[in-house]
């Protein structure tokens, strides 16, 4: 289960991401926003994040304008690992060297086809499990 969530902002490229996920059988819930009225995103990207870190969904994506600010909330929230990707390069790499479990993106950076490519990167990477990235990681949650 993939948690979403996006602000009016990210709201358009959410929903094209839904529309991947729906065509590819993955399962997801949306924690809003569910329209393009003026919202504030902390209040659905940690309703996602949490989500994520009490393993109720496998994985997070939030989308903003930026993709900034949802990523700066998500990350509010132990337990996540969230990382603004622009490219397909960074979530492969996010994926395998820090175990991300949230992906950031910006709905007024990246384009559909795009972001359907660091999607299907994301959500198909798988973590390295090297001994240098636990090591790492563990750090974070010192």
């Amino acid at each position: 289960m993939i948690a979403l969530a996006s602000d009016h902002g990210g709201y358009d490229l959410k929903c094209q991401i839904m529309e991947y996920l729906k065509e590819n059988k993955i399962e997801y819930r949306d924690f809003g926003c569910y329209d393009k009225t003026s919202c504030d995103y902390p209040e659905f990207t940690k309703a996602a994040a949490k989500a994520v870190a009490d393993e109720e969904c496998e994985k997070g994506i939030v989308v903003c304008t930026t993709g900034i600010g949802v990523s700066i909330a998500a990350n509010k929230v132990p337990g996540v690992r969230c990382a603004l990707c622009t490219n397909a390069y960074l979530a492969k790499m996010t994926r395998l060297h820090n175990d991300a479990n949230m992906l950031a993106l910006g709905g007024g950076i990246v384009g559909k086809n795009l972001a359907v490519e660091i999607v299907e990167t994301f959500l198909n990477t798988e973590f390295s499990q090297g001994e240098n990235h636990i090591r790492r990681i563990g750090k974070l949650e010192e």
